[in-house]
């Protein structure tokens, strides 16, 4: 029962990790009766785990021990994504490194070296998994390129082509320059961004001398302007219907038209029509039936139809073509305008919308029992408040394009014929046209966008399309743990495609957490510095107390600033646990106490002394606060708050089992007893308080409770497969928690005074207690000893109304209690209180002049400003306690 004096997770967590794997407990097998079962948001082969993925992880593995401690059939199932964008970008950079690019390796080649990153990162992430003490399934684990996963999508593809719902097209798109790709409107994010708003004239032809002035944030795309347009009811340029303009620099002559898309209060009230370079104006030259000229191409620069400008890099040949305008007296004038400019989400680069030829899903169809799945409760959010958030996108939902012009990835399962120049798709590779025959196809060079294959990730995992046995028992999920980021990308899509595939939900419930920041509440990020290695935290400070620390400040959908303060807090936690189990392994063996269990016992209440045929007040206590801590944890994991449970075993922990009921305990814990009641008593709250803690501190909790079942082959193999303590109605003792809540006050009211008076907490003090309340001197008679141990004092009971009193007095409705202090202390008291208040009354006059200066508090940081109003708080506090003691001293 020997454990060491200081709490040191590193000698011990790196055992558990490796031992839950090798021993197989966490394997899942189908059969009969309660199950739940949950798939991994697989992190991206795109390096190491961080601070996100440790908390979604915590989250996710508090909620899989529970319910495996619950008895029920429990499969976490890992795995990991290709994130076909981001890897390919990062296997692209080191090649370049090397000075040579994928063109030049080509296709084959290339994906070998993404293999082999793919290898290392897959392997670093799942490591740090295991090292987390992530509870999966490893023998299920999957990779989103895996053959298994790769004919799923296949087929997916083919069924949503053959009923319509794939198609493929010239239309606008989402270019990334930067990634060589087009991408999603999810995959591109809006920056507000500085900008200019440049008036052209635009002449009239057939009427020299006039000029209509258009208003553009991007002069160079005005090369492939094919009309202007007004809105029909703006009056102001009636007479210009019918009528054409030559466009500037390029002297071709383009139609006047009107259409819905202007907004009359733009500018000038007239806008350039440039259908392959804006998606308005796409819609708007399908509907006039306007040629498309593509001015711009997918390296972003300048095309041959951009005349003399060719080969320019876009943002250079705008500056030649202002330059230009304005030479030519085209330039009217420029006004400060603020941008929403999109960028590609990965590499930052300002996107171009650009006609090409792509694959795009039909989402409408798939949109409509996707919300309805939402609306009739098959699935809930957890919060509840983004199904609105869920309802917004879904409503508007536009075509999803699914080709990337990528290589790493899913490749598109569509074979073109040079002959006939149809395309066969299939869910095996064809050797010939279906259509005419001809051995001359190729596949299609794209492939499909990472979401895809995630989306069939709840199903494709359990073999999906095949009919097995886990996808019988395990599917649909019992729940998605994931963030609000991906909610669209992500957790929508496999709604959609779960339905569509399976006729089934992928999930009953979806539980969205928010994101790690830093201190400040500032996102990390690589580019600000301020991002945190999980391992080398919890190397620092305990993977108990990093995951503690993350689900404390986990409340449902709000973020979470981590800090070291709050880290320190969740190590000092793991180290009054483990202080506690030394004290009692300690005092085991002086007492001649084996380890001792009850194994598959659920005992909820006490035992009693054989003497009194009644269990010690502590203990009866102690069991009916575990039991009120177990309906609290149990509630708070069914509605996923799992922040509130990680609060509630604190409590009892710390609180109430070591504060109190150990040091109530120690008087009857002496040597040489053996095994007697209250060794039984204490051992089972022990155990049991244990396995309640296990799900969010399963290292430390499995380390002691492994001590405890030595002597026990029966038992369970692990603290993992032992019971979940429950709440029973009969365990809780209301007159034991009365009584013992008396007891505190008395010991809480002699150590306040001693506080309060500066008193040194080893000197032995007198005191009187006063209490004109029956049940309160019954107890503090009966309950001496351990009040007068607790507080260090003497003190005489007095069932009587307190007289006037003066001095260290502590008042409450139940009682008077009187702390006599040593007659030399008294007046070195007073000199004492009243340098202190001065000191206080100084320092809040100070924040309150700081706090009245409106323009400080206007200027200052927000943070600044809320640390002076709680620390001007706090002072005031601390002068009315210090001025309550000075008056009861005079």
């Amino acid at each position: 029962m020997q454990i060491d004096k200081v709490y040191e997770p590193q000698r011990f967590e790196p055992h558990w990790a490796q031992w839950w794997i090798d021993s197989g407990i966490f394997h899942a097998v189908p059969r009969p009766g309660r199950h739940f079962s949950l798939v991994i948001p697989p992190p991206n082969v795109t390096g190491s785990l961080h601070m996100g993925h440790m908390l979604e992880h915590s989250l996710i593995d508090m909620a899989v021990r529970w319910h495996r401690m619950r008895g029920e059939n429990t499969l976490w199932l890992p795995g990991t994504d290709h994130a076909s964008i981001a890897t390919q970008m990062l296997v692209e950079r080191e090649l370049a490194k090397e000075g040579t690019n994928r063109w030049e390796l080509g296709r084959e080649k290339f994906l070998e070296r993404a293999w082999q990153w793919k290898d290392l990162q897959q392997g670093r992430i799942e490591e740090q998994m295991k090292r987390l003490g992530s509870s999966c399934d490893w023998t299920r684990n999957r990779f989103t390129l895996d053959p298994e996963l790769n004919h799923a999508v296949r087929e997916a593809f083919v069924r949503l082509y053959e009923k319509g719902l794939i198609y493929r097209g010239e239309y606008l798109v989402n270019w990334c320059p930067g990634c060589h790709t087009a991408i999603s409107d999810l995959e591109t994010i809006h920056e507000d961004t500085p900008g200019h708003l440049w008036h052209i004239r635009y002449p009239v032809v057939g009427d020299p001398g006039t000029f209509i002035t258009v208003a553009t944030t991007r002069p160079e795309t005005m090369l492939g302007d094919t009309a202007v347009a007004v809105h029909p009811s703006d009056t102001r340029y009636t007479e210009m219907m019918g009528k054409t303009v030559r466009l500037p620099l390029m002297d071709r002559d383009i139609p006047f038209i009107a259409d819905e898309l202007v907004d009359p209060k733009f500018g000038t009230g007239v806008v350039k029509v440039t259908p392959a370079h804006d998606a308005n104006d796409f819609e708007a030259g399908k509907r006039h039936k306007l040629p498309f000229v593509k001015v711009i191409d997918e390296n972003a620069k300048m095309t041959a139809a951009a005349g003399r400008w060719a080969g320019l890099d876009r943002f250079e040949a705008r500056k030649q073509i202002v330059a230009e305008l304005e030479a030519q007296g085209l330039l009217e004038k420029v006004e400060p305008y603020a941008l929403s400019l999109a960028r590609c989400q990965r590499c930052r680069t300002a996107v171009e919308p650009l006609v090409s030829t792509q694959w795009f899903v039909r989402t409408q169809p798939l949109a409509g029992p996707a919300i309805a799945a939402v609306d009739d409760g098959r699935i809930q959010f957890v919060p509840s408040n983004w199904v609105k958030t869920y309802h917004e996108w879904m409503d508007n939902i536009r075509d999803w394009c699914i080709s990337r012009q990528l290589w790493w990835g899913h490749r598109i399962p569509a074979w073109h014929c040079g002959n006939c120049q149809q395309m066969t798709i299939a869910r095996e590779d064809p050797s010939r046209c279906v259509h005419c025959g001809s051995e001359d196809i190729h596949q299609d060079n794209d492939v499909l966008d990472t979401w895809f294959s995630s989306g069939l990730w709840p199903f494709s995992t359990l073999g999906w399309p095949d009919h097995t046995d886990d996808l019988a028992h395990f599917y649909p999920t019992s729940l998605m743990i994931t963030g609000f980021d991906i909610l669209f990308f992500w957790v929508a899509r496999m709604i959609m495609l779960g339905i569509e595939m399976t006729g089934d939900i992928p999930f009953r419930q979806v539980h969205i957490h928010g994101l790690v920041r830093d201190a400040d509440r500032q996102k990390m990020s690589k580019t600000k510095g301020n991002t945190v290695d999980p391992l080398t935290v919890n190397e620092q400070y305990g993977t108990d107390a990093t995951r503690l620390a993350l689900v404390l400040g986990a409340a449902s959908g709000m973020d979470i600033a981590f800090t070291p303060e709050r880290l320190d807090a969740s190590r000092a936690f793991a180290n009054k646990i483990w202080n506690a189990a030394r004290f009692l392994f300690t005092k085991m063996e002086a007492a001649g106490v084996d380890p001792w269990m009850e194994p598959g016992s659920d005992r909820c209440v006490p035992e009693p002394e054989p003497t009194t045929l009644e269990a010690p007040l502590e203990d009866r206590w102690i069991f009916s606060r575990l039991d009120t801590a177990a309906e609290a944890v149990n509630r708070a994991l069914e509605q996923h708050r799992y922040h509130e449970a990680a609060d509630t075993l604190w409590h009892f922990f710390w609180d109430e089992f070591c504060d109190w009921y150990i040091e109530l305990k120690k008087l009857k814990l002496v040597e040489n007893t053996g095994l007697n009641v209250h060794w039984r008593n204490i051992l089972s709250v022990f155990e049991r308080s244990l396995r309640l803690l296990h799900p969010i501190m399963p290292f430390l909790t499995e380390e002691l409770w492994q001590r405890l079942a030595v002597n026990y082959p029966d038992r369970p193999k692990s603290i993992a497969l032992a019971r979940y303590p429950r709440y029973h109605p009969d365990a809780h003792d209301l007159k034991a928690e009365i009584e013992v809540q008396i007891l505190q006050d008395i010991v809480t009211a002699a150590r306040g005074l001693r506080a309060d008076h500066k008193v040194d907490k080893k000197l032995h003090l007198h005191a009187t207690l006063y209490t004109m309340h029956p049940r309160t001197f019954e107890i503090a008679s009966r309950e001496r000893e351990p009040i007068e141990r607790l507080a260090n004092i003497k003190v005489e009971l007095k069932n009587d109304a307190a007289p006037k009193l003066k001095g260290a007095v502590r008042s409450t409705p139940q009682f008077d209690l009187f702390l006599q202090l040593p007659e030399t202390d008294t007046g070195a008291v007073r000199i004492r209180l009243t340098k202190e208040i001065e000191q206080l009354e100084k320092l809040i006059a100070n924040s309150e002049r700081q706090l009245g200066n409106e323009e400080f508090v206007e200027k200052a940081p927000e943070k600044v400003v809320a640390q002076i109003r709680e620390k001007m708080a706090g002072y005031q506090v601390q002068a009315g306690k210090s001025k309550a003691t000075l008056s009861a001293l005079e």
